[in-house]
């Protein structure tokens, strides 16, 4: 087994052997914590200005960090910069490369922190930029969801319990139900935003530093709210990150559930909607095939989530304090969480302006669902019939009309009479479908009126 030299890492001293190739390639986790680079530097260059104007390192040393970082970040962003898995990690790399170009000053950004609390200042950056962008992303599938809602607020869609035909509903109040959940989800990313916007670094390895640091100060110059209050929590907590895929499995459990009434609208045994060609695949076999690939692999990219939400739980349960290294683990099913929920997100945005809703295939199957019989229902409630007696006669009248193989508005009236002498002329008006939609006439009804209110109010800024 090959031996790499000890010199070369920052903690070498204390070892008299150098460490093996293979617990190198174990351990390393630069192959994916290179994507903090941007944080790591970020946060290197506030440490260092405090630590300059605490007067621990020199106005000189300061400028040499920052001429040297600013190299170090356009060869990163330009793709030269080598990433070396000798090196562990993203922080060792950006130090080890900065040293080698400024000398001494390099060596002394270091001092007051440890790696501890500056992998933590890192992903707490790093997570808050993805939440400011699945926020935004948010707002844009909460929009394109409107307009879909606005273009067919008053379609008769089937609504459903049990997967069975319930009550006649519009689409566009179907799709503002996904809106709420959006909202929610939104709420739920801005709660985590918060607990995730404290600053870790000065924590050090567990106990804090010797140095006059001003934590406040640094706080100040990376946009946290507050500092992190003890130091072991500080190096040791994985809550944000925790609290972040439990928001996103939520956000991804109802892309799933959307997902799958797009599968089903989209089956010709419904045939209620059409997605564009764009987002469908074919078959390599069925030449008449269109699937919904991107609702299908949505509702499976579900599952990564969950399964991410309860690895993290699973990493941190057992772990004592402070900090210890199964905390590395914490990054690629964080990352992994970041990626899925955006890029469903974009997806999704692009794809919902491209579907087409078929109105006679759901008005079709309304009549073929006696929608509108709990419509009856209260119609004969409101002329004085107990409701219980008035559910047990509508009852009987689908019964009828199931045998007739008619839906309750092609029975006559004398037939209806036969189940309840308090039925006139006027039930007709109440067993039509635009009928029944316009009688929900409240806030957070289906009532094409209510509908449009409900867009109007999801659009003001207040």
């Amino acid at each position: 087994m090959s031996q790499s030299d000890p010199s070369q890492y920052t903690w070498a001293g204390r070892f008299s052997e150098p460490t093996s190739e293979l617990v190198k390639r174990y351990t390393a986790s630069v192959c994916f914590d290179q994507r903090m680079w941007r944080q790591d530097i970020r946060a290197s260059l506030a440490h260092a200005t405090m630590l300059a104007r605490q007067g621990i390192i020199s106005a000189a040393d300061l400028a040499d960090i920052e001429r040297g970082m600013k190299q170090v970040a356009d060869e990163i962003a330009s793709g030269v910069f080598v990433w070396s898995v000798d090196l562990e990690d993203v922080h060792l790399n950006i130090e080890k490369r900065l040293t080698t170009l400024i000398g001494d000053a390099g060596k002394r950004l270091h001092t007051g922190r440890s790696r501890n609390d500056q992998v933590a200042t890192d992903i707490r950056l790093f997570l808050r930029d993805a939440i400011d962008g699945v926020d935004a992303l948010l707002g844009e599938f909460q929009s394109r969801l409107l307009d879909l809602a606005e273009r067919e607020a008053a379609t008769p869609l089937p609504g459903f319990t049990h997967l069975q035909v319930a009550q006649p509903v519009t689409l566009g109040h179907h799709l503002l139900a996904y809106v709420e959940m959006a909202r929610r989800d939104a709420e739920r990313f801005a709660d985590c935003r918060r607990r995730t916007n404290r600053l870790p670094l000065g924590a050090a390895a567990l106990a804090g530093t010797t140095y006059p640091i001003d934590r406040q100060y640094v706080a100040e110059l990376l946009g946290f709210d507050a500092v992190c209050g003890n130091s072991l929590d500080a190096v040791s907590d994985r809550d944000f990150a925790i609290e972040f895929c439990a928001a996103s499995a939520l956000l991804m459990m109802h892309l799933s559930r959307l997902s799958e009434e797009l599968v089903l609208w989209m089956n010709p045994r419904f045939g209620f909607i059409t997605l564009a060609d764009r987002f469908c695949t074919g078959s390599s076999i069925m030449p008449q095939k269109r699937n919904p690939d991107v609702p299908e692999l949505a509702r499976g990219k579900t599952g990564r989530v969950f399964g991410h939400l309860v690895g993290l739980l699973t990493l941190m349960k057992g772990q004592p304090l402070a900090y210890n290294k199964d905390n590395q683990e914490d990054k690629e099913p964080l990352f992994d969480a970041i990626d899925t929920v955006t890029d469903t997100l974009r997806i999704f945005i692009e794809m919902i302006p491209g579907i087409t809703a078929n109105a006679e295939s759901m008005r079709s199957a309304l009549r073929q669902g006696f929608a509108t019989a709990t419509d009856l229902a209260d119609y004969l409630t409101r002329k004085g019939l107990p409701f219980r007696d008035a559910h047990e006669a509508v009852g009987q009248a689908v019964r009828r009309a199931e045998e007739r193989g008619t839906d309750l508005a092609q029975l006559s009236l004398a037939e209806l009479r036969q189940f309840s002498p308090l039925i006139d002329d006027d039930v007709f008006a109440v067993l039509t479908v635009e009928g029944s939609l316009a009688a929900r006439d409240h806030h957070g009804a289906t009532a094409p009126r209510q509908v449009r209110a409900a867009i109007a109010r999801a659009r003001s800024p207040t």
